[in-house]
């Protein structure tokens, strides 16, 4: 026992999943992939702000935290060392967020890094620091915002004082900056916004132009009758240094710009030496002679008031040191639209493990959706309540015309005997009254075959010959023969009882119909629409690898599975009550033929 016991924890893989704080009722992994299918990056940065993109593609759980994120957490793969980070945007309406977190350091090469984003606790004070997430070398941030301002993020507060541009609040990351070749921000002198040359500096920015531009400055720290300059010319990208207004060195790239979509540009300088990167790739470099540059920064043009810039500009930064490689480009691919360094994986709750795929299907099914499942959903209840009680009525139906035409066919002689009182002189054939029924046997019979159609169909046959051949006290016998011209109108008479009996028979199984044809069709409209908005928020979002298109699609057709719920039970249901409903209409019609025949028989 004790061997089979140990081999069957050998053979059943084991989960343990730690858990960072039980307040917390769920956390999202996320992979950060330095590999070559990934961000491809071999270094090992350090305290990089990374980008944490949510959207309805691949967080459906916007309604699981607070309505501002302010109970978001984010932790090491440890599970046990929280990490800095801070809000940009936050939209649990649009179901949109822009979160940035400072990643430990990431060993590159083949290696990932997961964190884990946890969420779910309606009782948690804000958790951001939007200081603690840069390291102090960052000394400023621009994330722009729906008003024409520029704060700094970092704890520096270089903030601009002076904004002409205009803001754009559909921008790369969040909002933006647009520049119309006129218009520029400012930001004055600080002490930390300097280059000093045995530390150097990074600027970076993403940017976006729609035609060439012609020496056009991206942004510009300049000073001491020193300028360091990131910018355009027609659709290339150079770094230059000047002094004293003479250009001293100029780093330009060989590749161009694409028009109308987004790039980031960065430059460095230190150690007598300027580099200029596009999206993260070094393109140029150039030798100077550095000097201290404190100064004023300037973006969309020159700190003079030249060299305009038409585009749009987002996610500015500055560091008083010269980025690494590795550290450049993990920005540049966990920012951008395709942003290969962050991977996003399942969900997960504090108790029960792992959830659902159904369960996060559902989660991600937008409110059209919803509306689509629900109506479908009532066509589902009303089509199951239809066949259930159609399917008991045709049973009773069937068992009483079996029990009527047992005893029909027990008959000898007249053939309207089980509508007649059975008189004390003459049992099993008494004579009507003259309004041809006798109330008290007639419900008595009604009673006995009350949901049978065959009876029905035999008491109006019989009320139609009664009144034709004059019957009259008990035991008598017929004084009139049935002329051919009464027998039929005796079987038109039961022939009409046939057709009101049959549209009974199939009273609301258009309800059927309906369900299986249209069913599939609001299923369809259901996935269609949420389709829709899927892709609608990638393209608001930016973020367009397979695990965020996965779960919207998924979540997507969860309408055509609903549509299909629908059809296929009503299918079934209505081919086997239809199948009931022919049965019971073959057995009138033999019935109506076969009752005349007699009657035929016995009164002509």
């Amino acid at each position: 026992m004790r061997k089979l016991a140990a081999f069957l924890l050998l053979i059943v893989p084991v989960i343990c999943h730690a858990w960072w704080n039980d307040e917390w009722n769920f956390r999202k992994e996320i992979t950060l992939d330095l590999s070559a299918a990934g961000a491809n990056i071999t270094g090992s940065p350090a305290d990089v702000p990374v980008l944490i993109r949510l959207h309805l593609g691949n967080f459906g759980y916007f309604a699981d935290t607070k309505p501002d994120g302010s109970d978001l957490r984010f932790v090491a793969g440890d599970d046990k060392t929280p990490l800095n980070f801070h809000v940009e945007r936050y939209d649990a309406t649009s179901n949109l967020a822009f979160v940035w977190v400072k990643a430990p350091r990431l060993a590159g090469g083949t290696a990932t890094e997961k964190i884990y984003l946890y969420y779910g606790n309606t009782k948690a004070p804000g958790g951001a620091d939007a200081g603690g997430t840069y390291d102090a070398s960052q000394v400023l941030i621009y994330h722009f915002g729906a008003e024409p301002t520029a704060t700094d993020s970092t704890a520096f507060a270089n903030n601009a004082s002076t904004f002409t541009a205009e803001a754009n609040p559909a921008s790369l990351i969040g909002a933006g900056a647009k520049f119309s070749g006129t218009t520029s921000i400012g930001t004055p002198s600080t002490a930390s916004l300097r280059l000093l040359p045995d530390r150097g500096v990074t600027v970076s920015a993403w940017v976006r132009i729609e035609a060439p531009q012609t020496d056009a400055y991206v942004a510009e720290l300049a000073g001491n009758n020193r300028s360091l300059s990131l910018g355009i010319n027609g659709t290339q990208v150079f770094a230059r240094a000047t002094a004293n207004g003479q250009e001293q060195a100029s780093a330009q790239s060989a590749g161009v710009l694409v028009p109308g979509q987004w790039h980031h540009l960065a430059m460095t300088a230190a150690e007598g030496r300027v580099t200029l990167f596009v999206d993260g790739a070094e393109v140029a470099a150039t030798p100077v002679e550095l000097a201290e540059i404190a100064g004023t920064f300037t973006l969309g043009a020159s700190a003079g008031g030249t060299n305009f810039l038409t585009g749009e500009v987002d996610e500015v930064q500055v560091s008083n040191v010269a980025r690494s490689v590795e550290w450049l480009q993990a920005a540049a691919r966990s920012q951008g639209q395709e942003a290969p360094l962050v991977v996003y994986g399942g969900d997960a709750q504090k108790e029960g493990g792992e959830v659902s795929y159904f369960a996060i299907t559902m989660k991600n099914v937008t409110v059209d959706g919803w509306v689509v499942i629900v109506i479908l959903a009532v066509m589902f209840v009303i089509a199951m309540l239809i066949m259930i009680s159609k399917a008991l009525y045709l049973g009773r139906v069937q068992k009483a015309n079996a029990a009527f035409l047992k005893e029909f066919e027990n008959l000898k002689g007249d053939p309207t005997a089980l509508d007649k009182p059975e008189g004390p002189d003459s049992p099993g054939d008494a004579a009507l009254d003259e309004s041809g029924f006798m109330p008290h046997l007639k419900s008595e019979k009604q009673d006995k075959y009350r949901v049978s159609t065959l009876y029905r169909l035999y008491h109006h046959g019989v009320q139609e010959m009664t009144g034709r051949i004059g019957l009259k006290s008990a035991g008598a016998r017929a004084v009139t023969n049935l002329t051919p011209q009464a027998i039929e109108a005796i079987r038109a008479t039961m022939d009409a009882t046939l057709v009101r009996l049959t549209q009974k028979l199939q009273a609301q199984m258009v309800v059927l119909t309906i369900a299986i044809s249209g069913g599939p069709f609001l299923g369809l409209l259901g996935t269609v629409v949420g389709v829709m908005i899927t892709f609608a928020a990638i393209a608001a979002s930016g973020d367009v690898n397979v695990n965020s298109i996965a779960p919207g699609i998924a979540a997507a057709l969860a309408a055509t599975v609903a549509g299909l719920a629908v059809a296929i039970p009503a299918l079934f249901g209505y081919n086997w009550l239809n199948t009931k409903i022919k049965e019971i209409n073959a057995d009138q019609r033999v019935f109506v033929d076969e009752f005349v025949t007699r009657v035929a028989e016995h009164y002509s």
